[in-house]
């Protein structure tokens, strides 16, 4: 399979608007989401991803999931991929997901381990077959902070054994982990999954970025992964370091709710979240409000 689910994919925020029918009184707003998408390819980045932890995944209902994902392949056509969550609490769950996802016509999925339950070796060898039987190339996530489960370089090269996975984003926050999941599993794009470790993770030789801040600086966000990639250290360094502390926010229980008034900031649309998620207190917001003004006046 040639789909290696590289390059910068950005793993969108969700747009609501006010409605009281709707659970918590917030409803996706599909038209203003597929604007976003559309703005974020013309902005440079390869795909979208719907439906990840940062799409608010657990807080909609089916219907809504995946009008979401629909919404996202609509947008982009053929000018990107669209790298659908399949996140389920079960493989049962995770692969019926991947199968809407593959009728729909995404290009990939993206998929945690067992959301709800700490599963085992077997349990997340399961998970993965089971998901990889929609058809789709498969990225899978490793973020043992919240599934505690953790996709250990030796796991995934086992994984990589399954038809069909082709990636993994990796969120451990271990840089020396890049080379180890390379040496173990070459056949696996490794794909940078925290904002803030990036340029650490590319220049150690992640392809891909799955990427939360790139919906505030979509276009400065592929300039920073192309000057990885190309080795110019120097420029990629002077461009990522007033952004990290912006970037921090995406590794932050808030990441979601950052990552919105980050786009609000630079005046897109971010708007509200709905619960659990609910507004920053004021000591994040004033913390992230300079962190916001240092990145956006270093791209002056």
């Amino acid at each position: 399979m040639s789909e290696k689910l590289d390059g910068v994919i950005v793993a969108t925020a969700l747009p609501y608007a006010v409605d009281a029918s709707a659970p918590a009184g917030l409803r996706p707003d599909y038209e203003k989401y597929a604007e976003h998408c559309r703005w974020l390819i013309e902005n440079g980045c390869r795909g979208v991803g719907p439906n990840g932890s940062l799409g608010e995944y657990s807080s909609l209902t089916d219907d809504e999931r995946r009008q979401v994902a629909r919404t996202a392949i609509d947008a982009v056509g053929n000018d990107g991929i669209v790298v659908v969550g399949v996140h389920g609490a079960g493989a049962h769950q995770a692969r019926a997901w991947a199968e809407k996802a593959a009728e729909d016509g995404a290009d990939g999925v993206l998929c945690l381990p067992p959301t709800m339950y700490r599963a085992n070796r077997g349990e997340v060898i399961h998970h993965y077959t089971e998901v990889a039987k929609a058809g789709l190339p498969v990225m899978v996530y490793n973020n043992p902070h919240d599934t505690k489960v953790d996709l250990t370089p030796d796991l995934l090269a086992e994984l990589a054994q399954i038809e069909n996975i082709v990636a993994v984003k990796e969120f451990t926050g271990d840089v020396r982990r890049i080379l180890e999941i390379r040496e173990l599993a070459p056949s696996l794009t490794v794909v940078a999954g925290a904002d803030d470790l990036t340029l650490e993770a590319l220049l150690m030789g992640a392809t891909g970025w799955f990427a939360g801040f790139p919906n505030v600086f979509p276009a400065e966000s592929v300039r920073l992964y192309d000057l990885a990639l190309a080795g110019d250290v120097k420029a990629a360094r002077e461009l990522y370091e007033p952004l990290v502390a912006a970037f921090r926010w995406d590794s932050r229980v808030e990441f979601v709710q950052a990552i919105k008034y980050g786009m609000d900031y630079v005046g897109r649309y971010g708007g509200p979240c709905r619960p659990p998620r609910g507004p920053l207190v004021p000591e994040h917001l004033a913390q992230l409000e300079l962190d916001m003004k240092k990145a956006v006046e270093s791209l002056v």
